[in-house]
């Protein structure tokens, strides 16, 4: 038995115990081995080449650089005007949730019968407020805005009805519920006339709506155009080393081999695109920022404009992304097919 263990130390002959009890580690590690060895290469290669195809767009600065700026003033022109029209309808999405209904009473109409028919109002259904304004209350507060007091002094009497301001309640804030609810309000006894102006917000609407399908359709032309930019580029790249594509080729490389570091290219240039559409975009509204506030406090609103959310940026970088990546698969689907080694 001594002699046995001196033998095991040595490592010269493992007793059969000792081997059969290492045989199923060494299969399994072995197996781990062989699944994670080729996982590894691949991912490795990839790295390599994302890596080579980012040192090759740098070893020319210049016309990486002019790409990036055509593909970035092309993404960043619909991402602009995307944030103004959103902007635009949070607006008149403000203005249509602060409408009212002026209701004019007829001459007649004594202050104690226009505090009753404000009681009757208020209790219809679709009426959130009814505010009384009689005609003394307006004439003064239209002398006040209006700059024409001494004109009014003239007056032998106050030509102002009495007026009831009428808020729907939010759920009867729409164009259709607004016409339906004044032409209930016209038939009451005493009321002379019901103002429901909102056909300026039908026709803001309408123009946002036809804006948002022009801003959509000029989004897929640029679109288009930033994938022919790119596959344009990744054709130049793919002429530039003919030679190295057809020796590859020569010694078995395949074309998911050939094509991997033009579709990074194209990547890469996707990429850089999108950072410098968020730049414009950020320079755009800081230059102009200011006087749109400015013009919106004149109008006695809070309309200001924002800047791309980052949430949003993300999403236009991943878009660039998907460009350059689907422009340079275009390309190289294309024109890898003409090298052949003859």
């Amino acid at each position: 038995m001594a002699s046995e263990r001196r033998v095991s130390r040595t490592g010269k002959s493992p007793a059969p115990g000792e081997r059969r009890a290492q045989q199923p580690g060494a299969r399994g590690a072995g197996a781990l081995r062989s699944w994670r060895d080729p996982l590894d290469s691949y991912l490795a290669h990839h790295r390599k080449t994302a890596g080579e195809s980012g040192r090759r767009m740098l070893q020319s600065p210049l016309s990486s650089l002019m790409t990036w700026l055509v593909m970035g003033i092309a993404m960043a022109l619909p991402v602009c005007l995307m944030l103004l029209l959103g902007s635009l309808q949070s607006v008149a999405q403000g203005w249509e949730d602060a409408a009212r209904i002026n209701v004019y009473l007829a001459e007649g109409v004594d202050e104690s019968a226009a505090g009753e028919l404000r009681r009757e109002l208020a209790l219809r259904d679709g009426i959130e407020t009814v505010l009384f304004i009689p005609r003394d209350q307006a004439l003064a507060e239209f002398r006040a805005s209006s700059g024409l007091g001494n004109a009014l002094d003239y007056l032998d009497q106050n030509p102002l009805p009495h007026t009831l301001v009428v808020t729907p309640a939010a759920t009867y804030r729409s164009q259709d519920d607004l016409s339906r609810l004044g032409t209930s309000i016209r038939g009451i006894d005493g009321v002379d006339q019901v103002q429901v102006d909102l056909q300026w917000l039908q026709r803001l609407n309408t123009i946002a709506d036809i804006l948002q399908r022009g801003v959509t359709a000029l989004s897929l032309l640029l679109a288009a155009a930033v994938i022919l930019v790119i596959g344009n580029t990744i054709r130049l790249a793919i002429e530039s080393r003919r030679d190295e594509i057809l020796i590859v080729k020569l010694v078995g490389g395949t074309d998911a081999f050939v094509r991997r570091p033009f579709l990074y290219t194209g990547v890469w240039y996707g990429l850089g695109g999108a950072l410098v559409a968020w730049w414009l975009v950020e320079i755009a509204f800081w230059w102009v920022g200011g006087p749109v506030e400015q013009l919106g406090a004149l109008y006695g609103g809070g309309f200001s404009l924002q800047g791309l959310p980052f949430g949003s940026g993300l999403l236009l970088l991943l878009v660039g992304v998907g460009l350059g990546w689907l422009g340079s698969w275009v390309a190289v689907k294309r024109h890898l097919k003409a090298i052949e080694p003859t």
